[in-house]
């Protein structure tokens, strides 16, 4: 890792510049340590403009990157990229052996490695090369770029495809997408030395190969700690965070308390669909085989997956081997035909048929369903792009991000919670109190449509927190809680998206006080005071009816005079 003094700006600028060069590697090639990836930057003096690279044996493709990290926020947007430094790559000399520069300068030694690496390929032939920009291009056609390369292809991330290409994918865990994925088997244990058993079946929508084996809980382990999310594309959810499911606790218990295979019996399966599926048993090893799937998704038993890669991940690599040793889990792969798999709404349809039949450990909810529905991935966009909030319109869909560090967990937004808050932002506080409001509310397609009432969706956010919200879980809020966002949203919220915060942090002393002047004054207006009887005592008491008040179709009216700056009484 890069640790520079923390006065040294030069070298922090520096390790932040390879540090860029890092998650691009993460995210486009799966490389998820960081020595593996520190091999393929050569960001340094006498580098032929060529910042880092990586070689695709699995796609025979050879790809040079350039990245020009910026030190300011202005400037991550603003400046662009000159011909000049474009002009720099010397891909040309490089891939045709030249050890040094055109003006005479010797390569580094990282440049001259990746001259060795290339001159090894035994079919470098049947190899083509690409290039990546990390940078802001404007006014340069495609055209005009690959003459400056040489004419190889160019593809620009600038600063706001870093957001979609990079960091969001990283947040998310689905920074790595799976083509051909190999899962190792042990067939000792196998009746007669066979590793599975074949089905096909008829659907209404196609075709499909069923294979059922059982597979080393390691190797699920270590597929979903590399492809994470990207592997549950088509599943209703993401993995669930391990904290509060004793699903999770359970299935973690049986690998570690046990030393047998009680996981084959305990434990319901993985449910994979796939393109193309292929085992191989003589693949040159005693009592092993191959099992070889297409781009794979797990549709069901993701929970089981994330489980043991969490498990995995937490143990040294020696005391994980001896630990996984011996356990299995069924593994169900179903292949879809290719004239299924090229009707996208068919599969779909497949799809979502198999998750409502398989699902039995943790059962997949209506708003799981509702998820992938492109009305929230607007939202999730929306939020993403606007403020920084990250939407969760699939339960635990940035589980990995928080554990990680990548995020603090304030700025993931939960599905049910976006909803009260933006209701009560925008007026229907008594709407925002209701139940299951990711599966009733009708309008999602128009969220997105009014900025205005997201920036008031986003200052309610804000004053939630500082109200200290999280001592009672969301769907039990009265709807005075809801009334409070709202009336703080009418106050206190300014005109500038980027004065938001400090102004919510100084609405949270100021507030209280105002609430309870608001609510004294609708007592002194006597309009909402009911008697009630002491049970023991007899004696009739009166008392303020503020639930109905709040349920009233008066308080939205109170709650305007009052906040809004407007001195009438509430409840007058």
């Amino acid at each position: 890792m890069y640790c520079p003094a923390p006065n040294d700006f030069t070298k922090i600028n520096q390790a932040r510049s390879r540090a860029f060069i890092h998650l691009y590697l993460k995210v486009g090639f799966g490389l998820l340590d960081f020595k593996e990836r520190e091999h393929y930057v050569t960001d340094g003096t006498a580098d032929g403009g060529i910042d880092g690279y990586y070689i695709n044996s699995d796609d025979r493709v050879v790809t040079f990157i350039q990245s020009k990290f910026r030190t300011t926020e202005n400037n991550f947007e603003a400046k662009r990229i000159e011909l000049e430094e474009i002009l720099a790559m010397e891909i040309d000399r490089i891939i045709q052996g030249e050890e040094a520069s055109g003006a005479g300068l010797e390569y580094n030694g990282k440049i001259k490695r990746l001259m060795r690496e290339l001159s090894q390929i035994k079919d470098i032939g049947r190899y083509t090369y690409e290039v990546v920009l990390i940078a802001n291009v404007a006014g340069i056609g495609d055209a005009k770029l690959r003459q400056l390369v040489g004419g190889l292809p160019v593809d620009v991330i600038d600063h706001e495809r870093c957001y979609d290409r990079l960091v969001f994918p990283v947040l998310a865990g689905t920074f790595f997408n799976a083509s051909d994925l190999s899962i190792h088997i042990d067939l000792s244990n196998k009746s007669a030395g066979s590793s599975k058993i074949g089905y096909s079946v008829t659907t209404a929508h196609g075709e499909c190969e069923i294979t059922v084996l059982f597979v080393p809980t390691i190797e699920i382990a270590r597929i979903m700690g590399r492809y994470k999310n990207s592997i549950l594309r088509f599943n209703p959810r993401s993995y669930l965070e391990l904290e509060g499911h004793s699903v999770n606790d359970a299935i973690q218990a049986t690998v570690q308390n046990r030393e047998t295979n009680e996981f084959a019996l305990f434990n319901n399966g993985i449910t994979m669909l796939s393109d193309e599926t292929h085992i191989n048993e003589k693949i040159g090893q005693k009592n092993k085989a191959q099992l070889v799937v297409t781009n794979p998704q797990i549709i069901n038993g993701g929970q089981t997956a994330y489980a043991l890669s969490r498990l995995l991940e937490d143990l040294p690599a020696a005391e994980a081997d001896k630990l996984f040793e011996g356990k299995e889990v069924l593994l169900k792969v179903i292949t879809v035909a290719s004239s299924t798999a090229g009707r996208e709404d068919q599969k779909l349809t497949l799809i979502e048929d198999i998750s409502t039949a398989t699902n039995r450990q943790t059962p997949v909810i209506g708003a799981d369903r509702l998820s992938n529905a492109p009305a929230h991935l607007s939202i999730q966009r929306a939020l993403f792009d606007r403020y920084g909030l990250l939407y969760e319109r699939k339960r635990g869909e940035f589980a990995d991000g928080v554990y990680q560090g990548y995020i603090d967990s304030n700025l993931v937004v939960e599905r049910n919670w976006f909803f009260r808050i933006y209701l009560a932002s925008n007026g229907e506080f008594r709407r925002a109190a209701e139940r299951k409001l990711f599966v009733r509310y009708e309008n999602a397609d128009d969220v997105v449509q009014s900025e205005a009432a997201l920036d008031r969706f986003y200052f309610g956010y804000l004053a939630a927190q500082q109200l200290d919200v999280k001592r009672m879980p969301h769907e039990r809020r009265p709807v005075d809680f809801y009334a409070k966002i709202f009336a703080v949203v009418l106050r206190y919220m300014p005109s500038k998206v980027s004065e938001f915060e400090a102004a919510a942090r100084a609405m949270a002393g100021r507030f209280p006080g105002e609430w309870q002047e608001f609510t004294r004054r609708a007592r002194d207006g006597r309009k909402w005071i009911i008697k009630k009887v002491d049970r023991v005592s007899g004696e009739v008491r009166e008392g303020f009816d503020q639930r109905g008040w709040m349920q009233s179709e008066e308080i939205l009216r109170d709650l305007v005079n009052f906040f809004s700056g407007r001195t009438a009484s509430p409840g007058a």
